[in-house]
């Protein structure tokens, strides 16, 4: 009598300490970024104590630390798994996310350690520059259909806006302003083509969260325009801003379909900074500083949610799998 095969071995993890740690854990940790930076914004506009933004902002920056640590433990055992998290949306999204959020810091730190802050904004724009030619890479050597133009590009092609934000907190304008005209044209280019394609064919409903990021430059645009002095232009793209948030409010029913997710992540930067171009547009004076206080109060309910409920997923061990995230 014939032996029967003995079936395959189980597939069981590997040991070590945070060998999944998933990058969409980053999205949200920027959105509490530009929170606290929104807060920072709101302390002269509206007679508020400085100390409520930098509280926040010092209580992000230690989350991020603590994130960042627990995801270079993934590619220092294995580099190659970069390669890995850029062939997925949120992985993509989360690696950008996360030098972006580096940016952010630095900018938070400017007020109190410039020398620093100019020390891990340059780290953060030589990541950032990286990660960039990286993603290049993948999608020159991965297949044609893995090319198509998402709002993503936006955090990986447009996120060195991040980087005119603080170089207007360390008194750089000529820098901000110089990156500001650079991103113009990348910014453009992709909302147009975003724009046809939306036209032609509508994403599937657990990726719509993703469209939110939209929003971002054109809230990133006028932040930096204001802080170098260009109010005419900051009023532009204010302007721009509240278009395109107006839209997404319109859809908002429409883009959460799909119900809660890590990719949830993508709506609390825009919120956050779109809050943050209001203030600094209005100075906090007429209506639309009233609108732009309230905007900032729900932020500072809806932001905090999310990242609690991604982040509690993390915990749980279940937003790497629902990620996608690659295992080193």
């Amino acid at each position: 009598m014939a032996r029967r095969p003995m079936p395959p071995p189980l597939s069981l993890p590997k040991p070590g300490l945070w060998r999944r740690t998933p990058p969409a854990i980053f999205p949200p940790i920027m959105g509490l970024f530009g929170l606290g930076l929104g807060w920072r914004a709101a302390a002269p506009a509206y007679g508020l104590p400085p100390a409520i933004g930098d509280m926040i902002l010092g209580a992000v920056a230690l989350l991020f630390v603590f994130a960042a640590i627990a995801y270079l433990a993934k590619p220092l055992r294995r580099a190659s798994v970069l390669l890995d998290e850029m062939r997925v949306l949120p992985g993509r999204a989360g690696l950008a996310a996360a030098s972006l959020s580096l940016m952010l810091m630095a900018a938070s730190l400017a007020p109190f350690a410039p020398a620093l802050a100019q020390g891990v904004a340059v780290l953060a724009f030589g990541l950032h520059l990286g990660l960039v030619a990286l993603l290049v890479y993948v999608l020159r050597a991965g297949p044609p259909e893995g090319r198509v133009v998402t709002p993503v590009f936006h955090l990986s092609f447009v996120g060195f806006i991040i980087g005119g934000v603080a170089a207007n907190a360390l008194g750089y304008p000529q820098i901000a302003q110089g990156v500001l005209w650079a991103m113009l044209v990348p910014a453009a280019l992709i909302w147009a083509i975003s724009a046809r394609q939306l036209l032609r064919h509508l994403p599937p409903a657990p990726l719509r969260p993703l469209l939110a990021i939209h929003l971002a430059p054109a809230c990133l645009f006028t932040i930096v325009a204001d802080g170098a002095g260009l109010g005419g232009v900051a009023t532009v793209f204010g302007a721009l801003a509240v278009v395109l948030a107006v839209a997404l409010l319109a859809a908002g029913r429409w883009l959460t379909e799909a119900g809660f997710s890590g990719l949830w992540g993508a709506f609390t930067f825009p919120l956050s900074a779109f809050a943050t171009a209001l203030v600094l547009v209005s100075d906090g004076q007429g209506a639309l500083g009233v609108v732009a206080g309230v905007l900032l109060l729900i932020a500072s309910a809806v932001v905090p949610l999310i990242a609690y409920r991604i982040l509690k997923l993390w915990a749980q061990g279940t937003l790497a799998a629902k990620t996608n995230a690659a295992e080193a």
